[in-house]
């Protein structure tokens, strides 16, 4: 058996920091409140203060702070996300998350020391491209897309020397990650640039009495039955009609959790396990981190998985393993 994967939880607050650490998070990675991460979302992410104060509450737990600077600079204006860059250096944080070619090169001149992990919003997903971003800016991780099956990642990790990481419960995102405008063609704003997809500010639910409509923006993404658990409106999850039939084309509102193949990814040379969801409470963060480091522990002893009993808060009460046993229709 291979060694002990590594728990990455999110933080979308300094309460959902505390909550991930007291839950037995290894790492917890969060954003500055900017426009220099992908969950730019009103009322959540960290000021400078707020991350020196979380790092060292992380610390004195034996937990490690990623800063995720995982968006792309508008031309012209790369400022703001080289000063994230410096601050996060100067607080002292563990690694950094970065998606950018350009301010990778420039955490790697600016800080050498600092760690650098790339985001999976970079879309890194063969050896080539990997071994690049290691040889040139020394990078020690990739987070890797969230389209790849078991075989391709084992194959991966047989050919770089480079850790991966991969998602294992949460939001399932079915496009290639760094690569996906869906979000911008309905609102004008997508993750790569303005760190939201399908923005809360755009998404409508409808009563139409004998059905539930989600809309985002002007357009209609889906509409339930009333027996139906009504998901999160996003393109890559709709339900559209094609030669007269309605249907998801993509992948069902269903949520990711691969918590019973974690013997399986070990296998397959991960390092690091990622939880998704920044944007959620500090109460969800508990319940998902905790179980999951039940989880991981039992994993790394070679026991049986423990049920996890998270359905009642995935995503239409769904989930999947998604593209580590499958590929997309």
């Amino acid at each position: 058996m291979t060694n002990k994967l590594e728990l990455v939880c999110p933080a979308g607050t300094p309460a959902s920091l505390h909550a991930a650490v007291d839950a037995g998070a290894d790492v917890v990675y969060l954003g500055f409140r900017d426009e220099t991460n992908a969950r730019n979302f009103p009322g959540l992410n960290f000021n400078r203060k707020e991350l020196a104060e979380g790092l060292e509450y992380a610390h004195a737990n034996d937990a490690e702070v990623y800063v995720a600077i995982n968006t792309f600079p508008e031309a012209g204006n790369p400022e703001p996300w080289k000063k994230a860059v410096d601050d996060a250096a100067k607080i002292g944080v563990d690694a950094v998350i970065l998606a950018d070619i350009g301010l990778a090169d420039y955490a790697a001149q600016t800080h050498p020391d600092l760690r650098r992990h790339l985001s999976v919003q970079a879309s890194a997903s063969n050896p080539e491209a990997i071994k690049f971003y290691r040889e040139a800016f020394g990078v020690q991780r990739v987070v890797l897309p969230r389209v790849l099956t078991l075989p391709e990642i084992s194959a991966l990790n047989k050919e770089i020397d480079v850790e991966t990481e991969v998602f294992v419960f949460g939001g399932l995102c079915v496009m290639a990650e760094g690569r996906c405008a869906l979000s911008s063609y309905a609102t004008g704003e997508s993750p790569n640039m303005t760190g939201v997809c399908s923005p809360a500010s755009h998404v409508r639910y409808e009563d139409e009495g004998d059905r539930m409509v989600s809309r985002l923006g002007d357009f209609t993404i889906n509409a339930f039955a009333p027996d139906e658990k009504a998901g999160y409106p996003t393109l890559c999850k709709g339900r559209f009609v094609t030669e007269g039939r309605a249907s998801y084309l993509f992948e069902e509102p269903t949520s990711l959790n691969a918590a019973a193949m974690l013997p399986e990814l070990m296998e397959a040379g991960v390092t690091a396990l990622k939880i998704e969801g920044r944007q959620r409470g500090r109460a969800y963060i508990a319940q998902v981190v905790s179980a999951f480091r039940k989880a991981v522990d039992a994993a790394a002893e070679g026991l049986p998985i423990p049920q996890l009993n998270l359905d009642s808060i995935t995503e239409g009460q769904q989930k999947t393993s998604g593209a580590y046993e499958k590929t997309w229709r």
